[in-house]
């Protein structure tokens, strides 16, 4: 059963449009909310006048950060900074604790950034709130702004928060001996150097954030329908924001349409919900527009690098520095992007000595998170383009000098300077593969057939890895219904369209001998499922699929300890096979669903190891010269996911990971302007991949199974999203290459390539 093919359980029910999103969920006498979002990037609240609002029809309420203040609610406790052991330990630039900027559900002296909620209107229908919200009147005092990466970490950029001496909320340094780094690159035959910056981007996922709330005053719970990325997270962040104990408080997880990282943290409207539910005596809910969500959703990316590597006469790598800031935006939700993408920035290479700085910056701007692969797209582009750069300069083919430095899987496990230690891997292996799956050495006819159209052909490649850590611990109960035929497993990670129902029931299938019809997933609840790590990090098929295995086998054995007292037979004598327990030597046996009395396991697993999924991915790109304009003609993708559960399923997971890529490459930005207002806010400025935009995808898995856990699973969810912009920028580069182009900024728009080509050819 593992390792087959098998259609998604739940496209039927998804497709006939029977799925249950949070914005579906409607309960009696229900109130709907609306936020009133500031414009200026910063400024101060002096006044707030609600008087025009509060008189409109069917208003309820208007509340402010004022009436949070005095309703005593606590800021939400994001805890930005990673705890695995195995993240990077960041610091302040004091070295001591760090301050992250309290995230208060409305804030009562200034907005931070343009999208901030800083009032919120209930009534009676959602029509009267948004028109209400428009009436509320503040009036604001603006203040100095920073926005941009770089500006936001020099010593005279205007502070984001008074509380702290400057924007950069975290500067610290990892890696190799810094003097042995120097002294490498003193004795280094070539030197090779490059600032690169992964802007911004939103995930856009195509449910919008939405949450219902509501309070019983007889019990004094609270009840919360929010789609998320891990309901106990959730829960207990929101129940520190209303000082309750975490009984108190009921999440519910329904469908997630998609998600991306954006939806696993909590927003403020989470709370507001559950607040005025209990102010108001009625459930309040809350659906943001498609607008709201490009100003004021959790964002992506946005790192500047600046990385420089040292190269021997024979094209060996021997160090390499980096020095990373990353723009968290106006409080730290999370430093996941910055931590995870510095301990892996020498990639795939065997380099005996990096050091890295790491640098967070608070600007004037949404907040960043984890956002697809964290961290990893940006540090992987930085190092592949370094590659390519250094093989322009020291003359050996791009391809011989990544194979003459990539890590020998005889070195595996293998330890990076940071400590990062690679469970598995054969890079060299995965690079051949892909090599012949792009039919590399058809290139040469495709390029002057494509000269001979007045185009420019272009091929990248770039090797990749990322690592999946995440929540070590996890559970699964597995009950047997008798009177069903079903074993249902009760997992605390529930997917926002990864196909979970499907691969998580082959998995209890495959351990119990039975046809995954007969397994049924149940999660997303947390009156239901006692406890979850959530779904990020790549972590869900890792952690629930091992642990839902190692259940499996405990609920074989208390029904081989039942059958053998059912059967009057010795424990030791019973075998179980295919659902059913038998007396070996016999023909007396007895079903697992015909066992006597309830029949039902619960276990617990923690894995603190990670898994670092790789992989290489080539492209070739045709540019029109006239326009700018890119167009994607091949792509070939080699990735090793350890043990594929479902390579149905891990094969959508690599395209939709394309797709993510090649928008970060080519067409995806947030853009702030000078004012430091969004331009981006809404789908005609803001530019998603089409179906048309990207080719037939040339795919492979190249299993490697992972040692560190009884399935041998690594990751697919976010490894192909990794070497995508390298590789697509790569292409670019060579197919612009010949006019004399360098590097050009992310995203490649045909107006920024188009201006380049100008250029180029003026000064011809």
């Amino acid at each position: 059963m593992i390792g087959q093919p098998l259609r998604r359980i739940e496209d039927a029910r998804l497709l006939r449009g029977q799925g249950r999103f949070t914005d579906d969920v409607s309960l009696p006498g229900q109130v709907y909310a609306a936020m009133v979002r500031p414009p200026p990037p910063h400024a101060r609240l002096a006044a707030i006048d609600a008087e025009a609002a509060v008189a409109m029809p069917g208003v309820l309420a208007v509340l402010t950060g004022r009436d949070v203040a005095a309703d005593g609610l606590r800021a939400i406790p994001h805890s930005p900074v990673p705890s695995n052991r195995y993240d990077l330990a960041l610091r302040a630039p004091d070295g001591g604790a760090i301050f992250a900027g309290p995230h208060v559900l409305l804030p009562a002296d200034k907005a931070r950034h343009v999208g901030e909620a800083v009032a919120m209107v209930v009534a009676e229908t959602r029509g009267q709130a948004e028109d209400a919200s428009a009436r509320v009147h503040v009036t604001w005092e603006p203040l100095p702004f920073v926005v941009g990466t770089a500006e936001a970490a020099d010593a005279h950029a205007p502070s984001v928060w008074d509380e702290v001496p400057s924007n950069v909320c975290v500067d610290c340094a990892f890696g190799s001996d810094a003097a042995l780094v120097e002294a490498a690159f003193a004795r280094a035959a070539h030197i090779v150097a490059h600032e690169f910056h992964v802007g911004r981007v939103t995930g856009l996922p195509i449910e919008p954030r939405a949450a219902l709330g509501a309070h019983d005053a007889a019990t004094g719970r609270y009840l919360l329908y929010a789609g998320s990325g891990g309901a106990f997270r959730q829960r207990r962040e929101l129940t520190e924001v209303l000082g309750v104990p975490a009984e108190r408080l009921r999440v519910i997880s329904p469908d997630v349409g998609g998600n991306f990282g954006t939806k696993n943290r909590v927003y403020v409207e989470y709370g507001l919900v559950l607040w005025a539910a209990r102010r108001l005596g009625r459930p309040v809910k809350y659906t943001a527009t498609r607008a709201e969500t490009l100003i004021s959703d959790y964002q992506g990316r946005d790192l500047v690098t600046r990385v420089s590597l040292a190269l021997d006469g024979d094209g060996r790598f021997l160090a390499l520095r980096a020095d990373n800031v990353s723009n968290v935006g106006a409080r730290a939700v999370s430093f996941s992007p910055l931590g995870k993408g510095s301990a892996l920035v020498t990639g795939n290479y065997d380099i005996p000595l990096a050091r890295v700085r790491a640098r967070a910056v608070f600007t004037n701007t949404v907040p960043t998170q984890a956002y697809r692969s964290s961290g990893r797209p940006e540090v992987t582009f930085a190092i592949e383009r370094l590659v390519d750069l250094a093989a322009e300069r020291t003359g050996i083919d791009r391809l011989e000098l990544r194979r003459r430095n990539l890590v020998d899987p005889v070195k595996m496990p293998y330890a990076n300077p940071f400590g990062m230690v690679y469970d598995s891997g054969r890079y060299a292996e995965n690079m051949d593969l892909a090599r012949r799956l792009a039919d590399w050495d058809g290139f040469d006819a495709r390029r002057a057939e494509a000269r001979t159209r007045g185009r420019l052909l272009g091929r990248g490649l770039a090797n990749y890895v990322e690592s999946s850590v995440g929540t070590p611990r996890e559970q699964a109960r597995l009950i047997v219904r008798r009177d069903t035929g079903i074993v249902e497993v009760v997992v605390g990670t529930q997917p926002a369209g990864q196909g979970h129902e499907t691969s998580f029931a082959q998995v209890a299938a495959d351990r119990l001998g039975l046809d995954p019809a007969s397994i049924r997933i149940l999660l997303g609840d947390t009156d239901v499922v006692r406890f979850g790590g959530g779904t990020h990090s790549g972590r869900s098929m890792r952690m629930a699929g091992a642990v839902i295995t190692l259940g499996a086998d405990d609920l074989i054995a208390e029904g081989r300890r039942r059958a053998a007292q059912a059967l009057e037979a010795a424990e030791a004598d019973v075998t179980y096979a295919r659902g059913r327990f038998t007396v070996a030597g016999t023909d007396r046996g007895v079903g697992l669903f015909a066992l006597p009395g309830e029949l039902a396991v619960a276990r617990d697993n923690e894995m603190h190891e990670p898994v670092f999924p790789n992989g290489c991915h080539v492209c070739e790109v045709e540019i029109d010269p006239d326009t700018g304009a890119v167009r994607l003609t091949r792509y070939a993708a080699v990735d090793d996911v350890g043990r594929a559960i479902n390579p149905l399923i891990v094969e959508g997971q690599t395209h939709g990971g394309i797709a993510q890529g090649l928008g970060q490459a080519l067409i995806e930005a947030c853009v702030v302007d000078g004012d430091g207002q969004t331009l981006t806010g809404s789908l005609l400025d803001y530019a998603l991949p089409r179906a048309a935009d990207l080719p037939s995808f040339a795919t492979h898995l190249n299993e490697v199974p992972s040692p560190t856990n009884p399935l041998g699973v690594k990751a697919g969810g976010e490894g192909s999203t990794t070497p995508a912009p390298a590789v697509i920028a790569s292409a670019v580069a060579d197919a612009l290459r010949p006019l004399g182009i360098g590097d050009i900024a992310l995203p490649l728009t045909p107006a920024a390539i188009w201006r380049a080509i100008r250029e180029a050819r003026g000064r011809s």
